[in-house]
C-alpha cells in the first residue's frame, strides 16, 4: 500500500484543495463564476441572458457569507456555498426558500420548531464545478478535456468530497455566526449523501420544481457536529481552522 492510500480523508483533501472565506471582490467573482457555469451553462436553471458578465448573482449575495474551495495545483475554483442569515421576520425579510418556495413549506412543522429568528439561516447555492464532477475523459468542459488537466487517480478520489466540504464550510459559518438553526432547499441526492456521513436532515415540506426538483430541509448545527462519522471530524476540524485563519 502506498503512502497516499494511507492518508486520512482530511489529509487527502487538504493535499489538493484549500477552503477559504470569500471576502475579496476577486474571490466572490470566482464564486459567482462557478454558479454561472453550473446554474446557467450546465443545468440551464437560470438564463445566461440575465448574466452578461458570466457572474450568477442575486439579491441575497450582499447579505450572505460565501465560502470557496480552490484546487491547489491548477488554481481553479472547484466549489462554493453561501450562508444567508435571517435578518427579520419572514414578512419583512424572507429567506430565499421562504420567498421562492413558500408553497412547499409545511407551516405546522415549522411552527412546532419554535425558532428564534436571530438563530436562523439558510445554506444555499452549493455548487461544484463540472470539471470536478466528471470522470477523466468523460466529456469536454470549458477547460478542454478533463484528462488534459492531469488529475491523478488519488486526486480524483477526493472530488466526491467537495460537496460535503462545501456543506461543512457553511456549517462552520453557522457556528461562528451563531446561526445554528439551518434550512436548505436540496435536491434528493444531497440528504442521501449526508445520511451516509451520519448527518440526517429533517424534511419540512414537499418537492417543488425550483432549480430542479428540490425539497425544504432543516437541521441544527449541534446535530451535524454530534452525529457526523468519525472520519469526517478531522475534515471538519481542518475546514474550521482554514476558515478561522
Amino acid at each position: 500500500m502506498d503512502v497516499a492510500q494511507k492518508l486520512s480523508l482530511a489529509e487527502s483533501f487538504s493535499r489538493y484543495f484549500k477552503v477559504s472565506l470569500a471576502e475579496t471582490v476577486a474571490q466572490k467573482q470566482q464564486v459567482f463564476r462557478i454558479r454561472y457555469r453550473v446554474y446557467c451553462e450546465e443545468f440551464k436553471y437560470e438564463s445566461q441572458e440575465h448574466f452578461k458578465d458570466e457572474l450568477e448573482i442575486d439579491e441575497y449575495d450582499q447579505l450572505s457569507r460565501h465560502c470557496l474551495i480552490t484546487h491547489i495545483h491548477t488554481g481553479l475554483p472547484a466549489g462554493c456555498v453561501r450562508l444567508v442569515p435571517a435578518l427579520g421576520a419572514e414578512s419583512e425579510a424572507p429567506l430565499p426558500l421562504e420567498r421562492y418556495c413558500s408553497n412547499s413549506l409545511d407551516r405546522n412543522t415549522l411552527a412546532s420548531l419554535q425558532l428564534d429568528r436571530n438563530t436562523v439561516c439558510e445554506i444555499s447555492r452549493l455548487a461544484v464545478d463540472g470539471a470536478f464532477r466528471r470522470r477523466t475523459g468523460e466529456s469536454l468542459t470549458r477547460f478542454g478535456e478533463i484528462n488534459g488537466l492531469h488529475f491523478s487517480a488519488q486526486e480524483q478520489r477526493t472530488f466526491s468530497t467537495i460537496a460535503v466540504a462545501c456543506f461543512f464550510a457553511a456549517t462552520v459559518l453557522t457556528e461562528i455566526d451563531r446561526r445554528t438553526n439551518v434550512f436548505a432547499m436540496m435536491e434528493p441526492f444531497l440528504p442521501r449523501m449526508m445520511h451516509r456521513s451520519g448527518i440526517d436532515f429533517q424534511r419540512v415540506g414537499k418537492d417543488i420544481d425550483y432549480h430542479g426538483i428540490r425539497a425544504p430541509y432543516f437541521i441544527t448545527t449541534q446535530s451535524v457536529l454530534a452525529n457526523m462519522h468519525a472520519e469526517l471530524r478531522e475534515l471538519y476540524a481542518w475546514i474550521k481552522q482554514s476558515i478561522a485563519e
